[in-house]
């Protein structure tokens, strides 16, 4: 089984898979609350047995590396994925300027791109499985992206740098991260990405309505939930007609991913979601409901909106 968890951690991500193979991955931190030290010592604990572990960065932004010096120093980052980039800030925190001491060496930086592939990130072999990443973003070769790259080295925007990164359980349910994607650059990209099908969409940009998910993305990624992130709520986009979690309500959400279903538990006592599927789980607290994982040949009914 894999377990996917999102913590909400305010205006930022941090995310980690705990594999269903010998892998852990983090991607992204927002580690400068009075939560950082509880998330490490999970982050700590859930690794604790895995072979590998990795970082993947999305984009230089420092909500989503906040505090990674604080991580670094507990946890040890030997696989640092990262959109090869030569950002430079004017105004430089300690979590930047880590960052970038991650990016710039040799030894743990692993650039990332459409369709890299690295041993155990997405190749297995007789030592141990693939984690089921796969890199549909970004195509360096790209001109929206290298006029998005120029942007963000000259200061003005790093969103558009954003990788986009899709984990694939065999058999079993996927998950889909933007990064702070903007709607008007999908929408640029759309014929340049490869989409399919995806069980679950973190909603770009933390849910803004400036990453919206282009309709035509949302065509071929047919997800069974989008889960909107903690921007205020005056500022989010709440996708009607598609099943919705949102972060800002339901705190911590952890994934259970198990052959072909998707069990889900939030850190919020309080919060329910009465469309998912009561399948009495007790694995976690706070139990809200399951899904069943569709493919593209699943008949489905129709979708609901629910927040």
């Amino acid at each position: 089984m894999t377990i996917i968890k999102s913590f909400a951690v305010g205006n930022g991500d941090t995310f980690y898979i705990k594999h269903n193979s010998d892998n852990f991955t983090i991607i992204d931190c927002d580690l400068n609350d009075e939560n950082a030290d509880r998330i490490i010592e999970e982050l700590l604990a859930q690794s604790a047995h895995k072979g590998v572990s990795r970082f993947i960065s999305t984009h230089p932004d420092d909500d989503h590396f906040g505090g990674i010096e604080r991580l670094d120093a507990a946890m040890p980052i030997r696989n640092f994925y990262v959109v090869r980039n030569g950002v430079i800030k004017d105004d430089e925190t300690a979590s930047f300027k880590h960052y970038c001491k991650l990016r710039d060496d040799p030894g743990k930086a692993f650039y990332i791109e459409k369709g890299c592939v690295r041993r155990w990130m997405n190749q297995d072999n007789d030592e141990r499985g693939s984690s089921g990443i796969r890199i549909l973003w970004p195509d360096t070769s790209n001109e929206h992206f290298k006029d998005a790259l120029a942007d963000g080295e000259a200061g003005l925007s790093y969103n558009n740098m954003s990788a986009v990164i899709r984990y694939n359980m065999v058999d079993g349910a996927s998950f889909l991260w933007l990064g702070d994607l903007e709607t008007d650059f999908m929408e640029a990209i759309t014929d340049d990405i490869n989409l399919t099908k995806t069980t679950v969409v973190f909603a770009a940009h933390h849910g803004r309505k400036s990453g919206k998910i282009p309709d035509r993305w949302l065509e071929k990624l047919d997800p069974q939930i989008i889960v909107i992130g903690e921007a205020p709520s005056r500022h989010l986009h709440y996708y009607t007609g598609y099943t919705i979690i949102t972060q800002n309500r339901a705190g911590d959400i952890t994934f259970d991913l198990l052959d072909d279903k998707v069990h889900i538990y939030v850190s919020n006592a309080n919060y329910s979601h009465k469309k998912l599927a009561d399948e009495k789980q007790s694995r976690f607290p706070n139990y809200v409901g399951s899904i069943t994982v569709e493919t593209e040949y699943t008949l489905k009914p129709a979708k609901y909106y629910i927040t």
